[in-house]
């Protein structure tokens, strides 16, 4: 479980389809939708604290900086797609 302190106010969720290079390594392509989120208060299901905006809502681990949870637009991703923090 994370701590609530020292949480950033906000981060830019990318939302990307998870496809495979030559060598069948994950290559996560590039971003379809990249949606800016603002802390919420208090911490999910996961454990971690809430983001949301633009139909985005997700819980992010600020140590890692890991979305541990996300859904989009009030659904879960699509079969294979990835919610990452964006770099920066």
């Amino acid at each position: 479980m994370s701590e609530t302190r020292d949480v950033p106010e906000r981060y830019t969720v990318v939302l990307k389809p998870r496809l495979a290079d030559a060598e069948g390594h994950p290559d996560h392509g590039n971003p379809l939708r990249a949606v800016p989120v603002e802390a919420v208060g208090g911490v999910g299901e996961s454990g971690y604290p809430r983001y949301e905006g633009g139909g985005v809502r997700a819980e992010i681990d600020p140590r890692t900086r890991t979305v541990e949870a996300v859904t989009v637009d009030g659904n879960e991703l699509p079969y294979g797609w990835v919610a990452e923090v964006a770099e920066g």
